[in-house]
């Protein structure tokens, strides 16, 4: 697992990535070799032809993102696979097509992007395949030994389970409560805790994670110091269940972690950065984007009665209470009789002209003056009603602490997390958004513009 800034990048999929940019780079520098009456050479290192195949690249490699082929490596079917490449191809086609009346300079020559399209088509099909049954094994290199089976470790079990890429291999467990040789998530029960030593021997693990549901008189102390000082790195369930699952585990967070840790709480020259890019992008998304809010008002007016702007409360940062704008997406007074709810997916007060603008996210809009207004940033928790607040926060532990930085459009949470109008899917949230908290940073902002991008160009995701 490599992590940038709290992105985390499973190493697997960052060697497909650049394996995939090189190989496609190559496909149409070899169909260039192939039927290029002049010097190739010449045309791809001094008449700018490197340069036309990157665009091509870019865009293949961009559709390939959104159709989720760097998310999940997995390859289930193959017709799916080739349908897929076909489509990126078919997109690199578009591109190429508005490029040339745009300017000639920097379309491939017909003949190279029609070969060079057929060697991506085979090559890129061949090597997704052999890439998933043969080197992703390679990188599933760091053993890990489990010391008892809480709901944490079973969590990252089954995460671990799910995504071979994140580069990691379970051993098993050892765990007093089940018999030798019952499977959770696919390994075994090695044996009890005493035996710690024995098969810590015969396995040679990379790590030690400790995930027990009581560890007063036995946690195997004296065995684990003895194998943390043979080398061998020993850590809490907690740590792998945030690298693997990407959020915080609140289940095992204890207030003195958030107290005397100087890496949970957000760190005060990020946060007055992100002020600073997140004012700039709001105000030239406002300017760029003015045609399209003003078609969404004129849906809004035109679907059905009431104002074009839906004003609500919101509570900000440090509980400062604002008014959110956004488009109205609902049928007027739609609280009248139920009072406040939570929004569910198939929500029926939702108008026709609303649903398609919750769907591509056009509803959001308007909370670009919010963050031009300060309340609120681009990327940040979701900003949640008063209502809510106040019961959430009794009920849920850390719930207060999300608001220790400004809400945002969009965020970790909702490009990780569907629809939830539970108090369980509140917890997943809000263990998201103390991760996003915890990991603030341009980089991770970025990231999550992207996968919203993702999102509303393909109507798929989370929400």
């Amino acid at each position: 697992m490599i992590r940038k800034s709290g992105v985390p990048v499973p190493a697997s999929i960052l060697v497909l990535l650049l394996s995939e940019v090189v190989l496609l780079t190559f496909c149409y520098a070899l169909a260039g070799y192939l039927v290029l009456e002049v010097d190739p050479s010449t045309y791809l290192l001094y008449d700018g032809g490197l340069a036309r195949i990157a665009v091509v690249v870019l865009a293949i490699v961009s559709w390939l993102h959104l159709l989720d082929l760097y998310a999940e490596i997995r390859t289930v079917s193959r017709v799916a696979l080739v349908l897929e490449i076909l489509q990126a191809i078919g997109v690199a086609f578009i591109v190429e097509a508005l490029l040339s009346y745009a300017d000639q300079n920097w379309r491939l020559p017909l003949h190279v992007m029609i070969w060079g399209s057929v060697l991506v088509l085979v090559t890129l099909s061949v090597w997704r395949l052999t890439y998933w049954h043969i080197f992703v094994r390679a990188f599933a290199k760091e053993r890990i030994l489990f010391v008892g089976i809480s709901p944490v470790v079973e969590d990252v079990s089954e995460e671990l389970a799910k995504r071979p890429e994140l580069g990691y291999t379970n051993l098993g467990y050892l765990d007093d409560t089940r018999e030798p040789g019952t499977l959770v998530s696919g390994a075994k029960v090695l044996g009890p805790l005493k035996s710690l030593r024995e098969i810590a021997a015969a396995t040679e693990p990379d790590r030690i994670v400790v995930g027990m549901t009581e560890r007063r008189a036995r946690m195997p102390v004296q065995d684990l110091l003895d194998l943390r000082f043979s080398g061998i790195p020993i850590e809490d369930a907690a740590t792998l269940h945030e690298d693997a699952c990407r959020r915080v585990c609140t289940r095992e967070l204890r207030p003195a972690q958030l107290i005397f840790s100087g890496e949970m709480g957000p760190q005060r020259g990020m946060v007055a950065l992100q002020w600073f890019y997140s004012a700039a992008l709001a105000l030239v998304s406002a300017l760029i984007l003015l045609p399209v809010m003003l078609l969404a008002a004129l849906a809004v007016k035109l679907s059905s009665r009431g104002p074009v702007l839906f004003r609500q409360t919101r509570v900000g940062r440090n509980g400062k209470v604002f008014t959110l704008f956004k488009f109205r997406s609902m049928y007027a007074n739609a609280e009248a009789r139920t009072g406040a709810v939570w929004a569910s997916k198939d929500d029926p007060r939702v108008t026709a002209a609303g649903r398609w603008l919750r769907r591509m996210r056009i509803d959001e809009l308007p909370q670009l003056w919010n963050v031009l207004h300060g309340d609120m940033s681009i990327v940040g928790p979701r900003p949640e009603r008063p209502e809510f607040v106040k019961v959430l926060a009794e009920k849920i532990p850390y719930y207060r602490q999300r608001h220790c930085v400004k809400p945002g459009i969009t965020g970790w949470a909702q490009i990780n997390h569907k629809y939830g109008d539970s108090i369980e899917d509140t917890i997943t949230k809000l263990e998201y958004d103390l991760y996003y908290i915890k990991h603030i940073s341009p980089t991770l902002d970025i990231y999550i513009l992207f996968q919203t991008l993702k999102t509303v160009l393909t109507s798929r995701g989370a929400q």
